[in-house]
């Protein structure tokens, strides 16, 4: 190879200084053609080859051209390798030669036989307000201090690229449902058509071409808001490439480093912040921000409904012994006083609700995945103020004790100390149940300031929540003044007893 540095030491010794072609070829160590083609011609730097010479391969070219041309009426992924067409020429054909050979000119045979078209797109030009796309990633997020993989949906306008983000537990039907009419909300209006991959949840059946048999449930919601539903060929996210970028421009932009909050739904308010924030942006290859092109789109999506889809289903149940109902591989509990009755169920995406005889007695936060227990402690208090000998080892106590403050542990402690386990234990029941006619942080309160004033009843508790401490920035004194007076005159029947 020739540099320009040799070039210009060649042309300006021999023009300017007048040094032989000889000397010249022994200074620079190229050949005396050389010199005389750099003396002859302009600079020209690499000059490829019109043709890659293959002097080993060259017998065995026809045979892998061959095998390519059969290839293409072979399903997709049982088509050769160019590591399969490398050991059969070397089993079948006897080949001496090197792999790397091989994968280059199956590169190059590929290319001028049309069978390579992979990486290679048709650029488009997406209507105004016609098409959205649609699909769902997954990600890790931090929920109440504990770390969850949550999915989440992502709904992006073809023509402008605003996009709509929101978390979920799951991708059941419910979801994906209650996540498009989140987002028509986001968007001010629905999309006459909406690109999915063949998610189970929306195709029942896959057929030819882009036929399918949808889902019915998916068919009806479809047509509540009036949209057209397209699918892609069967793997090929890239039909719908835009959305399949936004996944993952979500995952490194908005979830990185993971999302923090107490709950789902405060995690999503932040989530939607961070999509309204995304449409200030210029997509690459625009001039204009993501709302600016978006102002074009908003008067050409259909209306939203006067009501929502109703995103519930309606099922019924029998409360078993354990004062729960198994609604969709999970229980739920309700007051045990129900147990054996039939009751009917409503379920929701985020809440499941329990109903007797038209009259609602449970709602809890709906849970995804199997075997999982929601259970509320209060419907258990009554069974367990009868048998308090099951307190501790009672799975909705053990659940709430988890989380419910040191101050109880405490007061549960002196009670059982001053009266005895059990008598102790069914006082602090009676505590517990006060949650019922007051708020948690009146209890809680009350709780705290009865162990500052070395108290050892339950009766306590509730007067302090009745009559609070004036002062509760100071150290906590309770009146004891105020408490009714004690009946004296049952000391004397102690006599008979002494």
């Amino acid at each position: 190879m020739i540099t320009v540095e040799q070039y210009e030491y060649v042309r300006v010794g021999r023009r300017v200084y007048g040094k032989s072609i000889k000397k010249l070829a022994r200074e620079t160590g190229h050949s005396k053609n050389t010199i005389r083609k750099i003396l002859r011609d302009e600079y020209g730097g690499y000059k490829s080859r019109d043709t890659q010479p293959y002097p080993v391969l060259d017998p065995y070219k026809d045979v892998i051209d061959e095998w390519l041309k059969a290839d293409k009426d072979k399903p997709r992924k049982q088509r050769h390798t160019a590591r399969r067409i490398y050991n059969r020429l070397v089993e079948e054909k006897g080949y001496q030669g090197s792999e790397p050979t091989v994968r280059r000119y199956v590169r190059q045979a590929k290319a001028l036989l049309g069978l390579k078209t992979s990486g290679s797109y048709i650029p488009l030009v997406p209507d105004v307000g016609q098409e959205a796309e649609v699909d769902w990633g997954q990600a890790n997020v931090i929920i109440g201090g504990q770390v969850e993989t949550c999915k989440f949906f992502c709904m992006r306008s073809k023509y402008s690229g605003k996009t709509f983000v929101r978390f979920y537990r799951a991708e059941r039907q419910q979801c994906l449902f209650d996540a498009h009419m989140q987002g028509f909300l986001f968007f001010g209006g629905v999309f006459p058509t909406l690109v999915y991959d063949n998610m189970t949840t929306a195709v029942q059946k896959v057929l030819r071409g882009k036929n399918r048999i949808l889902q019915d449930e998916f068919r009806k919601f479809c047509s509540y808001y009036s949209f057209k539903a397209g699918f892609c060929t069967p793997a090929k996210g890239n039909e719908k490439g835009g959305v399949e970028g936004v996944v993952g421009y979500a995952r490194r932009n908005f979830m990185v480093p993971l999302p923090e909050a107490e709950s789902l739904e405060a995690l999503n308010e932040d989530l939607l912040k961070k999509c309204l924030g995304h449409g200030e942006h210029v997509t690459a290859g625009r001039t204009r921000k993501i709302n600016q092109l978006f102002e074009q789109e908003e008067d050409r999506l259909l209306p939203l409904p006067d009501h929502p889809f109703s995103n519930t289903l309606h099922t019924r149940g029998k409360v078993d012994h354990y004062s729960t109902v198994i609604v969709d591989k999970n229980r739920y509990s309700v007051p045990a006083s129900f147990a054996g009755v039939k009751v009917s169920v409503n379920l929701g995406v985020s809440r499941v609700e329990i109903f007797y005889e038209g009259k609602k007695i449970a709602s809890h936060s709906r849970q995804y995945g199997n075997n999982k227990w929601a259970l509320d402690p209060d419907h258990y208090l009554d069974l367990l103020e009868k048998r308090p000998g099951a307190f501790d080892t009672a799975r909705p106590i053990k659940q709430w004790r988890v989380a419910w403050p040191d101050a109880y542990d405490q007061l549960l402690a002196r009670l059982r100390t001053a009266q005895g386990v059990n008598k102790g234990t069914k006082d602090f029941i009676s505590v517990l149940k006060l949650c019922r006619s007051f708020k948690t942080e009146e209890v809680t309160r009350a709780i705290e300031v009865a162990l500052k004033a070395g108290v050892s009843s339950g009766e306590a508790v509730h007067h302090l929540i009745v009559h609070p401490v004036a002062d509760q920035k100071s150290d906590p004194v309770p009146n004891w003044s105020i408490l009714p007076k004690a009946d004296v005159s049952v000391y004397g029947q102690l006599g008979g007893v002494i």
